[in-house]
C-alpha cells in the first residue's frame, strides 16, 4: 500500500518512477562496479569516444558510487548525455539518511543555508513540498538534491540529481522534478 505524506509510520520501502532510458545500479549489491563498466562501455560503443574519456568517465562515476555507498547509497541511475567524445551522464543517487536526533526539514534548511554562505558555489536552499512529504531542495546550475523527510520521523530519503552538459534547466530540469514528484512511500 502506498502513503501520502501525512502517514506517521516509518515506511518498508520506497516507489520511484524514473524513466526506461536511465541505467540503474544497484549499489546495495556487491556487483555495482561491474554494472558501472557496462554502462561505460554500452555509452562508448560505436561513437567516437577515445580511450582516456572512457577511463575519465568510469573514475569519476566510480568515485561517485564509492562516495554514495560510503554515504548510504542505495541507487544509482545514469542517462548518457554524450557531447562530443566524452561521456557525461545525467545521474541520480539515492540515499537513506536515519534520522539521529529532532532534525527537521526547517532545521536542515538552516543547516544548508549556513554552510552555502560559507561556500563560493551558487546554491539556491528552500524548503517545498512533494507529494511524498516535506522537502529541502538545493539546487545549483548542474545539481538538484532534495532531502524528503520520511513519514515516522525515522530519516530522509536524498535524491541527488547531477547534470553535467544541459544543467538544471529546461527539459532536464522538468524530468527530474517529475522522478521526484513520482516518489512514494510504501508501507
Amino acid at each position: 500500500m502506498t502513503t501520502g505524506p501525512d502517514a506517521t509510520e516509518p515506511p518498508k520501502d520506497y516507489r520511484l518512477l524514473v524513466p526506461r532510458d536511465w541505467f540503474r545500479i544497484d549499489l546495495t549489491q556487491d556487483r555495482w562496479r561491474a554494472q558501472l563498466k557496462t554502462f561505460v562501455d554500452r555509452q562508448a560503443e560505436g561513437k567516437n569516444v577515445t580511450a582516456e574519456a572512457k577511463h575519465e568517465a568510469w573514475v569519476m562515476l566510480r568515485n561517485t558510487a564509492e562516495a554514495g555507498v560510503r554515504g548510504g547509497a542505495l541507487e544509482y541511475f545514469l542517462r548518457s548525455e554524450l557531447e562530443d567524445r566524452s561521456i557525461m551522464p545525467a545521474t541520480l543517487i539515492v540515499s537513506l539518511i536515519p534520522r539521529t536526533g529532532p532534525l527537521t526539514p526547517q532545521d536542515l534548511q538552516q543547516s544548508f543555508e549556513k554552510r552555502e554562505q560559507q561556500s563560493s558555489r551558487p546554491a539556491e536552499v528552500s524548503t517545498v513540498r512533494l507529494p511524498a512529504g516535506e522537502t529541502v531542495r538545493i539546487l545549483t546550475p548542474t545539481t538538484m538534491d532534495l532531502y524528503v523527510q520520511m513519514p515516522g520521523a525515522v530519516g530522509y530519503l536524498v535524491l541527488m540529481f547531477a547534470v553535467p552538459l544541459s544543467g538544471m534547466t529546461g527539459p532536464m530540469h522538468r524530468l527530474c522534478v517529475s522522478i521526484s514528484e513520482s516518489l512514494r512511500w510504501i508501507v
